[in-house]
């Protein structure tokens, strides 16, 4: 599917190993050039990324949401490729929900700055 291992991506000390977010941050930051031609798939990536919002951090009543965590989100990446290399899910030309879902997590990832140290 994409690399996970510590060498791809020059990982923080602090980021535990095998953390996915890396290697979904590389092979799906491209995707997010689709946005500018592809209104449906900004409509999916950004469907997905309120839904991963409300799962892992919608709690309580404030306005704001609190800070992605990187482990909760690592975490919940990682249990998603798993169900993923399951089915044997490859990446299609286009998108599906896994795309959608994946490019959602780089963008929220990339967004809340969670692979700087």
């Amino acid at each position: 599917m994409f690399a996970t291992s510590d060498e791809s991506s020059g990982r923080s000390p602090d980021e535990p190993a095998g953390c996915p977010l890396p290697g979904i941050v590389a092979a799906f930051t491209p995707r997010l050039a689709e946005f500018a031609f592809e209104p449906g798939f900004v409509a999916s990536v950004d469907q997905h990324a309120a839904e991963l919002r409300e799962l892992l951090y919608a709690q309580g009543p404030e306005l704001l949401p609190p800070p992605l965590d990187r482990e909760e989100l690592s975490d919940y990446a990682l249990g998603f490729l798993d169900a993923l290399a399951e089915i044997g899910w490859r990446e299609p030309v286009g998108y599906d929900f896994a795309v959608g879902r994946l490019t959602a997590i780089c963008w929220l990832v990339r967004e809340q700055g969670l692979l700087t140290a």
